[in-house]
C-alpha cells in the first residue's frame, strides 16, 4: 500500500543552543503531541546521568499520569476507597495539598489512569468510576463534580474510565460512552451539560482530540468500537470507521495530520491511516507494523516513534513500513524532546534516550532510577523529566 503525502512532515524550528522550557499542563503536553519544546538538554547519559532531584511515594499501585503547571506537579493517587488528587512542589517534591473523594474501593490494575488537566487556575480530573472533578489548582477545593454514569448515562468500560479530559475554550470534552451519546461537552466553569452526541458506542480508553478536518472543527474520538468525528459545535456525528479489538481496548490517542488520522491498538489489531473525506471516512492503509497497547506514539519530523510490545518502533506513516525496531520496551511510554525519544522499558523500568531518526536505532544513554513496571508515559516540563513506576513518582534534571 502507498500512503505518500497523507501525513504532513512536522519540522521543529529552534534556535541553536537555546533552551526552551514549558509546562506540561495536560495529557500529551503543551501542544497535545507528546513533544516537549525544551532544547539544550543533557544527552551524555553514559558519563553524566541525570540527577534524581526528588522522589515521592505513590499509593495507587497503578498508572495515573502527571501534569505540570505553575511550579506544581499534579497527579491522581489513591488511598483506601478514595482518589487523592495531589499538588506537589516541582522543586522539592513536597505535597502542597491533597484532595480526596470516594471512588473505587478495590484495585483493578490500579485506580485512576488519567492525567489531571490544568487550565487557567483550575484542575480537571477523571476517576476510574467516571467522576469528572473540577478543582481550584491553588488549594484543591472542589468546585464541581459530574458523575458520568449517574448523570450522563455513561457505561463504565471493563477497566474503568482512563481518558483524560480535553479542554476546548470554555468547554470540557469527555467520553461517557452512553447509548444516547458517546461524547459529552460540559461547561468548564459550572459542569453543566452543553451537548451530548456522537455515536452510541461504548467508551474506549483514549483521550479525545480537537482537530479541523475538511474545514470542520471536530472532536476525534477513539471509542470502544470505532474511530469517530463529532462536530464540535453541536455533537453531530460526521463520520465513523469501525475499529474493533478483543476486549474493546482502544486506548492510544488518535494522531491527526491534515485530513488523515493514525490509530493503533494491540491484541493483534495493528495500526491504520484513516482518510477523512467529504461525506465520510475510510481506512487508507492497515498494517501489523505497530500494535501499541495503550501508550501513544509521538509523531516527529515525519515519522512515528512508539511501543509495539515488545519493541520500540520507528514507523513511516506514509506506507506503514517499519524503519527500525528494538526489543526490550514492552508496554512502556515515550516522550519526544530536543531531537530525541525518551522511552520507558515497561517491565524493567529502564529509561532510555534514543536519537529520533529513521536511519536506525541509536541509543544515547540508559538509566534505571526506579526500576519495576513502568507503564506510565514519561513527561518533560521546565527542563525536568518526570517518571513513575507503581510505587514511586520521581523528578530528574535533564539540563
Amino acid at each position: 500500500m502507498r500512503l505518500s503525502h497523507t501525513f504532513a512532515i512536522v519540522v521543529a524550528l529552534t534556535v541553536a543552543g537555546s533552551v526552551l522550557a514549558a509546562d506540561w499542563p495536560h495529557w500529551r503536553g503543551p501542544d497535545h503531541d507528546g513533544l516537549a519544546p525544551d532544547t539544550g538538554i543533557n544527552k551524555d547519559w553514559n558519563n553524566n546521568p541525570p540527577e534524581v532531584l526528588w522522589q515521592t511515594p505513590m499509593h495507587d499501585g497503578g498508572y495515573a499520569g502527571p501534569s505540570v503547571a505553575d511550579g506544581r506537579v499534579f497527579i491522581i493517587d489513591h488511598e483506601g476507597a478514595e482518589d487523592v488528587v495531589r499538588a506537589i512542589d516541582l522543586q522539592t517534591g513536597e505535597d502542597l495539598w491533597k484532595t480526596r473523594y470516594p471512588d473505587l474501593a478495590k484495585a483493578n490494575y490500579g485506580y485512576s489512569r488519567s492525567t489531571p488537566v490544568y487550565d487557567n487556575g483550575r484542575l480537571y480530573a477523571v476517576s476510574f468510576l467516571g467522576k469528572v472533578t473540577c478543582l481550584d489548582a491553588a488549594d484543591g477545593q472542589i468546585i464541581w463534580q459530574v458523575d458520568m454514569p449517574g448523570q450522563l448515562g455513561g457505561r463504565i468500560p471493563t477497566w474503568g474510565y482512563a481518558m483524560s479530559a480535553l479542554i476546548d475554550g470554555d468547554r470540557v470534552v469527555v467520553v461517557p460512552g452512553a447509548a444516547n451519546g458517546c461524547v459529552a461537552v460540559l461547561d468548564k466553569n459550572t459542569g453543566e451539560l452543553i451537548w451530548q452526541g456522537g455515536s452510541d458506542d461504548i467508551a474506549g480508553y483514549a483521550t479525545p482530540v480537537k482537530a479541523t478536518i475538511q474545514g470542520i472543527e471536530q472532536y476525534v474520538v477513539f471509542t470502544g468500537k470505532s474511530l469517530i468525528g463529532t462536530r464540535a459545535s453541536d455533537g453531530e456525528l460526521l463520520w465513523r470507521v469501525g475499529w474493533e479489538t478483543p476486549y474493546d481496548v482502544n486506548a492510544c490517542t488518535p494522531i491527526v495530520s491534515g485530513d488523515h488520522v493514525f490509530v493503533t491498538s494491540n491484541y493483534n489489531r495493528g495500526c491504520a491511516v484513516i482518510a477523512v473525506e467529504e461525506g465520510g471516512a475510510r481506512i487508507l492503509g492497515e498494517s501489523q507494523s505497530m500494535a501499541a497497547h495503550f501508550n501513544t506514539p509521538v509523531y516527529y519530523a515525519g515519522y512515528l516513534y512508539g511501543p509495539s510490545n515488545p519493541n520500540l518502533v520507528c514507523l513511516d506513516p506514509r506506507n506503514l513500513n517499519v524503519m527500525w525496531q528494538q526489543r526490550g520496551f514492552e508496554r512502556g511510554g515515550v516522550v519526544g524532546v530536543d531531537g530525541t525519544i525518551i522511552a520507558m522499558s515497561g517491565n524493567a523500568g529502564d529509561v532510555v534516550m534514543v536519537e529520533a531518526t529513521p536511519a536506525g536505532y541509536n541509543e544515547l544513554g540508559r538509566i534505571k532510577p526506579l526500576g519495576g513496571q513502568s507503564w506510565t508515559a514519561p513527561i518533560v516540563a521546565d527542563g525536568k523529566l518526570i517518571i513513575r513506576n507503581k510505587e514511586t513518582l520521581a523528578c530528574l534534571d535533564l539540563m
